[in-house]
């Protein structure tokens, strides 16, 4: 069973004038910025329904392939269209020196524009969950509905390894020529003395790869160390989100606190909070079955 907290109905009392306002300030803020959106590597999985699909974003030094299995059996359970992408720095995306979540969303949402989807639902994990908020208050009306992996709307700098994470992965030194079997025995003894979990290690070992005789990390290591106090923050908004929401956290991870209640009743007044047992930050796959449960009941609950 999922231990649940479910929010009660949050209403603002703006007005709605004085709401649209800060939107289109929001918005001219974000153009003027210059953001030049990346086109996104992505894969489709067909399904018969007509409901809007889901779109997956993964975390920092994740990829598409991450939930590529899960992808399909949502198919089989819902009926529905699912899409999984490479955010921009990873997996088979270009790669891009800027690296915030307003540009992360505006590569989504022109991801969205090219396949001429009008709404969907955005089930985000980390990095990919930050992503898909900021997307959801910067253009509700393409986001049916919203699910959050194992991240709220604040920093998380005091939660996360992630720079002892870079550091690792940019200290490895793999010499010419050795084949990958051996390239990534090395690379695993070298990341050891620093990531002590063998899963953490081999999830980060999936960024290794050949090119030409030398192997390398397909992550941009570079782009994401220069913008990391960045993907740990999150930005600054006075609208709310108003669609149906799940945070979905994993009971042994301190991602989704307490702390983080009020800044998530304020920006998703819809939410719920939801942790499931047994499960670390990568809760998809600690219990990919439980995710999975959580993510249809969740779709299958009347909108507020």
């Amino acid at each position: 069973m999922l231990r649940a907290l479910a929010f009660s109905r949050w209403v603002h009392s703006s007005p709605l004038r004085p709401r649209l306002v800060i939107l289109a300030k929001e918005r001219r803020a974000l153009a003027s910025n210059a953001i030049t959106p990346l086109s996104l590597s992505y894969t489709v999985f067909d399904g018969p329904s007509l409901q809007p699909p889901l779109v997956f974003l993964h975390g920092l030094f994740g990829s598409k392939t991450n939930f590529q299995s899960l992808a399909k059996k949502l198919v089989l359970q819902t009926g529905r269209q699912v899409l999984t992408v490479d955010a921009r720095n990873h997996g088979s995306s270009p790669h891009g020196s800027l690296m915030s979540y307003e540009v992360m969303s505006a590569d989504v949402q022109l991801l969205l524009h090219q396949l001429h989807l009008n709404r969907c639902v955005l089930i985000g994990h980390s990095m990919g969950g930050k992503t898909a908020m900021v997307l959801s208050l910067q253009r509700p009306e393409l986001v049916e509905r919203l699910v959050c992996v194992d991240i709220s709307p604040s920093g998380t700098s005091a939660v996360t390894s992630f720079q002892a994470f870079m550091a690792a992965m940019q200290a490895v030194n793999i010499p010419q020529g050795l084949p990958r079997s051996t390239a990534r025995r090395l690379a695993d003894e070298q990341l050891r003395s620093t990531i002590q979990e063998p899963a953490i290690r081999n999830f980060l070992l999936t960024n290794l790869v050949s090119s030409g005789d030398q192997f390398t990390w397909r992550v941009n290591l570079e782009a994401i160390s220069q913008n990391l106090n960045e993907m740990l923050s999150f930005p600054d908004f006075q609208t709310a989100y108003p669609g149906p929401t799940l945070f979905l956290g994993g009971s042994n991870s301190k991602y989704i606190s307490s702390d983080d209640y009020p800044e998530i009743e304020r920006l998703f007044p819809e939410a719920e909070i939801q942790y499931v047992p047994d499960a670390g930050h990568w809760v998809h796959a600690d219990q990919p079955q439980q995710f999975l449960a959580a993510v249809c009941n969740f779709l299958e609950l009347p909108p507020p």
